[in-house]
């Protein structure tokens, strides 16, 4: 009896492991989708269509934060870095990655002026532009008089086609562009992705 009793403990012990390992995968929510995972998962965005994307800066000078953990620059805390900062001089043009619409448009955050576009299941958001966020009664829309600019929410936008200005709207130490994607709700490291552009290019 004393033998079966343990055994019928083991089996509970066993099947409550079993379970608790089931919960943690399916609770498992990857931050970031690595180089075979954007070939693998793109659905909207197959691998054949990359050479379409477009490269988002003008003037480009080089990287100065890539996408992970980082010393803030302006807090010095350490904090996660959910995008590709790309350094290009003030004014410089910023070009939609890829075709989608208009989600948000602000003026307010950290990131200071924004653009963000949906595109299938990605969404790509553009930080620190020049110009402001102004709300009519036909609608809300970004505004960068000096740069040509007028982007509407809810407009439809090619791939390469200019959306606005680098500024240094926001918390940002200079002029650059924070550039930040997500797939499926998870943050992809957008240097994986021009990797994969140039793969098809």
């Amino acid at each position: 009896m004393k033998r079966k009793r343990s055994q019928n403990y083991y089996l509970i012990w066993l099947m409550l492991g079993a379970i608790a390992f089931c919960l943690y995968l399916g609770g498992y929510q990857p931050q970031k989708i690595e180089a075979q995972e954007v070939r693998a998962q793109s659905v909207e965005v197959a691998t054949s269509t990359w050479k379409y994307a477009a490269f988002p800066i003008e003037n480009f000078q080089g990287y100065t934060s890539g996408f992970g953990y980082r010393i803030h620059p302006v807090t010095g805390e350490k904090q996660f870095h959910n995008g590709l900062d790309l350094a290009a001089p003030l004014g410089s043009y910023v070009r939609n990655w890829w075709a989608g619409q208009v989600i948000e448009l602000s003026d307010d955050t950290n990131c200071g002026t924004l653009v963000k576009i949906q595109s299938g299941n990605w969404q790509h958001v553009y930080c620190h532009l020049m110009g402001h966020v102004e709300t009519t009664a036909e609608g809300r829309y970004l505004i960068d008089r000096n740069g040509g600019i007028q982007l509407w929410l809810g407009q439809i936008i090619p791939s390469g086609e200019r959306i606005a200005r680098v500024g240094m709207t926001g918390r940002t130490t200079g002029p650059h562009l924070h550039w930040g994607l997500t797939y499926k709700d998870s943050y992809v490291d957008p240097a994986l992705v021009l990797a994969e552009m140039n793969v098809q290019s």
